[in-house]
């Protein structure tokens, strides 16, 4: 006679097998460089997969029923390793989606990913949550999820499946390198529809590099802060050089809000501020001087 724990393995294992195999039908093998990737199926006849599985511009997508079809890269955003396929979705149902502020850490999570015909499946944890967090290439994600889900090939484009209910989002090892993190709906939604309908993600533009410095006493007294962004290059046509941004200015407010490192400039080059004036202060031959300056879009688009 099976004892309770037994019961209740067996339980859990098998409804972790209906569980992925469901799933599995929302998963795609993305063939689109030398080893392949996966997918999920997106509404719409779409597909998103991670921006680093795509080497090469002729795509395939294979289907779980084994049908192959010719994808079109839509669209692709480095900045949060997405990408967006149009294909013939044809059967292929879109997953469905957990309640993202429902996601907490030390919940079971469940990777499957398609690195071939068949889909692979993996068990692991959601093993940190937070709020929304910008990635190293500047993308907003809108949740930080990281799991532990081992890496293997294939991983990047799977999905993350929460064992309560649902998906929690698309899984990337190319957002922080060497850490599996979900990429949820929110954020999938956002990116992917903009994808779609333009190609690419609008992004507010200035034209400079900088580099953060710590301002001596003096200027520090002067900017009210210690901290500031020191331009070391100024884009020629860009709107900081029509602006009459120099080489050597310390940024030290954009709109208000304090500047004394470039995660603090990325996130308010955002959509919004494309086209928009907006007041730079700046510390220049010792004295606190005001510029306005017309956020551009990356890319040269309007």
């Amino acid at each position: 006679m099976a004892s309770a724990f037994e019961e209740m393995a067996a339980g859990l294992s098998d409804g972790l097998a209906d569980l992925a195999a469901r799933a599995g039908r929302s998963v795609v093998r993305v063939d689109g460089r030398r080893a392949p990737a996966s997918g999920i199926v997106w509404a719409g006849g779409a597909v998103v997969t991670a921006h680093h599985n795509l080497e090469r511009d002729e795509v395939s997508v294979g289907f779980a029923d084994g049908r192959t079809a010719v994808a079109e890269v839509a669209g692709r955003d480095p900045a949060t390793d997405l990408a967006a396929l149009r294909v013939d979705t044809a059967d292929a149902p879109a997953p469905e989606w957990a309640d993202p502020a429902a996601l907490r850490a030390g919940q079971l999570l469940a990777g499957v990913t398609r690195p071939g015909r068949a889909p692979r499946v993996s068990l692991g944890i959601l093993a940190r949550v937070s709020d929304a967090w910008r990635a190293p290439a500047g993308g907003k994600l809108d949740r930080y999820l990281e799991a532990e889900i081992p890496l293997h090939p294939g991983f990047s484009g799977g999905l993350a499946l929460a064992l309560g209910g649902g998906a929690a989002g698309m899984l990337s090892a190319g957002i922080l390198r060497g850490t599996s993190l979900v990429v949820a709906r929110p954020t999938l939604e956002r990116v992917v529809s903009q994808l779609l309908a333009h190609g690419s993600i609008r992004r507010g533009f200035l034209g400079i590099a900088s580099l953060p410095v710590r301002l001596p006493g003096a200027l520090e007294r002067l900017a009210g802060q210690a901290g500031a962004l020191l331009v070391s290059a100024v884009e020629p046509g860009s709107p900081a050089d029509r602006a009459g941004l120099l080489l050597g200015d310390a940024l030290v407010s954009l709109d208000g809000q304090a500047l004394s490192s470039v995660g603090d400039l990325l996130p308010l080059l955002d959509a919004d501020r494309v086209g928009r004036q907006v007041a730079l202060a700046l510390v220049r031959g010792g004295e606190l001087r005001q510029l306005t300056v017309e956020v551009g879009a990356r890319g040269g688009e309007r």
